[in-house]
């Protein structure tokens, strides 16, 4: 028992405040029947100069702002696919900027649509191990990037962004993040890809031409590559499995949630979901129209405005991420205690 705190043991891990950043250049998607059908009106793309350090600053100094105080930090995580170096990890960058002790501990993990999910899980093993009282989850992603301008099958999806979420140590009985559920299935890899850039082919080995598919799109292999029939349905055969098994591991119902809150992909997809799910009659976040898809942010983006907008009565919500991977993942929150920056 040497090292360890009794008394950290027993804490659960709680959402405490949460907050996001958007990029103030807003790109608008013409209209037409691509965007009736996503829903996505138009998203937030960063400038040129601006990397996902600068983007989460923002972010968790919203938090800052609203009462946590950063010499008290004891872990910050962020989740990224679009870090500032390959190294250092962009996470030891943020604690330096972000005025953060020494004495906290930092990492970065490369995630996509499933992240959140693996952020509050790590968190929550941090806090109820006794590893640390609280952690700070940052999301932060310039997908904008990696999109060829010409590539008309994935502009108009992707924005950019991040998000804070601030986890703490709450000495209670009842689970704060409970009944995680998680997948892989990595034989689909090559469905939401950037080729080249990696040691697997990097930069020098491709020549980084462009190709034109057969709608007209354009790329290079720096560029992103997705199959969106592929993933569409991979998501729609995992989620509804996932849900089940989220409720099978924590004994509770449909009638026990607040608020269902995946992936915010697309308005289709989440519609379909809907449907899949047996959620028809439940309370369920869709809600792309100003973001887009915004990958490992879309989740607590769409938290935090339900709390502003909506807030349950009951403070179970279910989330379930998925795509880039191919991944997933999906558990319950308690938000009772979460605030919301309201300045968003």
């Amino acid at each position: 028992m040497v090292g360890i705190d009794l008394e950290c043991c027993c804490l659960k891990a709680y959402i405490k405040n949460i907050a996001y950043y958007l990029p103030e250049n807003v790109e608008e998607n013409p209209l037409g029947r691509l965007r009736k059908k996503t829903g996505i009106h138009r998203r937030h793309i960063c400038e040129k100069n601006e990397i996902a350090s600068d983007l989460a600053i923002k972010a968790a100094e919203k938090i800052v702002a609203d009462g946590v105080n950063r010499s008290q930090v004891e872990m910050i995580m962020l989740c990224t696919q679009s870090p500032d170096y390959f190294l250092p990890t962009t996470a030891c960058v943020l604690q330096d900027k972000l005025g953060l002790p020494k004495s906290c501990g930092a990492l970065d993990f490369n995630l996509g649509c499933s992240g959140y999910i693996y952020g509050l899980s790590l968190a929550k093993g941090i806090i109820e191990s006794g590893q640390a009282r609280n952690v700070l989850l940052l999301t932060a992603e310039t997908y904008s990037k990696y999109i060829n301008e010409q590539d008309h099958s994935v502009k108009p999806l992707f924005g950019d962004g991040a998000t804070a979420t601030f986890i703490d140590g709450v000495e209670t009985d009842i689970a704060g993040i409970d009944g995680l559920v998680f997948g892989t299935d990595g034989s689909g890899y090559q469905n939401l890809i950037v080729p080249a850039g990696g040691m697997a082919k990097p930069y020098g080995i491709s020549a980084g031409l462009e190709s034109e598919d057969e709608y007209g799109n354009i790329r290079t292999e720096f560029n992103i590559h997705m199959n969106g029939s592929a993933i569409s349905e991979f998501a729609l055969d995992v989620v509804p499995d996932t849900v089940n098994k989220i409720f099978a591991k924590t004994g509770r119902s449909r009638d026990d949630i607040g608020y269902f809150v995946f992936h915010q992909a697309n308005k289709f997809m989440l519609e379909y979901l809907q449907h899949k799910c047996d959620l028809m009659n439940y309370p369920y976040w869709n809600d792309v129209a100003e973001y887009g898809n915004t990958v490992s942010r879309s989740i607590p983006i769409a938290i935090c405005d339900m709390l502003k907008q909506d807030r349950p009565d009951k403070p179970w919500i279910m989330s379930v991420g998925f795509g880039v991977g191919l991944s997933w993942g999906g558990c319950l929150m308690n938000i009772q205690y979460a605030n919301a920056h309201t300045d968003a």
